[in-house]
């Protein structure tokens, strides 16, 4: 993971930490050293300093098994999340539209030629992907991700499509660049996009854009069905006019956060 940084204030220990991090997840909570050092493509010194640091800033802890992630890395996404201040606007809009479709429903953002999930509000359904926060899919292959590409200028969308999908999954077959950026030109001018098993058999989702106070698009709101339940028609005739008033509603909230009036004032002396 580590070793590639080319410019001349990258700081290599740095990202060998977060490739550290990165390598626990649902399905390694525990990893011993030699494990760790494997996943991040370290040396076994290298990788045990490097725990020992995180563990001294208490993102690690060591056991019997091996070493975990702590609760404080929570922290190291809660400060963006917070900062942004669209999950706690979003969520009891995306519990009512998940009561009102019987569907999952989630919100996404542009991470490289990814989308990154940032919220979800889910149902229990058996479907062929497991989605959680911080779960990552190939942009172009996902309805939220055709928002959020189609969002971007000519200039960025190349830059943003030459980038290699950090998912794990294999790049999509089947679909020209060109075919790409014309779909993309239509989501653009009606303000959703389908993905209809284009990720994985069986899934079907429509998406549309939540956009902050300058109508700047920063999210993908979306709702995922069974293709074998549930058809395109059905998905666009019942469930998108809710997903449009949803984002609508989100995107108006978030726009009067932002502009809220907001000063910090600094402690003075303690009076007396």
């Amino acid at each position: 993971m580590a070793g590639r940084g080319a410019g001349s204030d990258f700081v290599e220990a740095l990202a060998r930490g977060l490739d550290v991090l990165a390598c626990f997840d649902a399905d390694h909570r525990t990893m011993s050293l030699t494990e760790v050092a494997t996943a991040a493509g370290l040396a076994r010194p290298t990788a045990r300093r490097l725990l020992l640091t995180l563990e001294e800033l208490g993102f690690v802890r060591s056991t019997r098994a091996g070493f975990e992630l702590t609760p404080k890395v929570l922290t190291l996404g809660m400060a963006y999340v917070g900062a942004l201040g669209l999950w706690d606007i979003a969520r009891p809009h995306l519990e009512r539209l998940v009561a009102e479709t019987g569907e999952s429903s989630s919100m996404a953002q542009l991470d490289g030629s990814d989308i990154l999930y940032v919220a979800r509000v889910s149902v229990p359904k058996l479907i062929a992907l497991r989605v959680d926060i911080g779960t990552r899919f190939p942009a172009q292959q996902t309805s939220q991700g055709k928002v959020l590409l189609a969002a971007l200028a000519p200039a960025e969308l190349e830059v943003t499509l030459a980038q290699p999908s950090r998912s794990g999954l294999p790049p999509a077959i089947g679909r020209s660049h060109e075919q790409l950026c014309e779909e993309l030109t239509e989501v653009r001018a009606r303000g959703w996009a389908l993905a209809d098993e284009e990720l994985a058999p069986g899934v079907r989702s429509v998406a549309v854009p939540v956009r902050d106070r300058d109508g700047v698009v920063r999210a993908a709101m979306n709702v995922t069905v069974h293709a074998a339940e549930t058809s395109t028609e059905c998905l666009l005739r019942e469930h998108l006019p809710r997903l449009l008033r949803t984002a609508g509603e989100v995107s108006a909230e978030w726009a009067l956060w932002q502009s809220r009036p907001h000063v910090e004032v600094p402690r003075g002396p303690a009076a007396g």
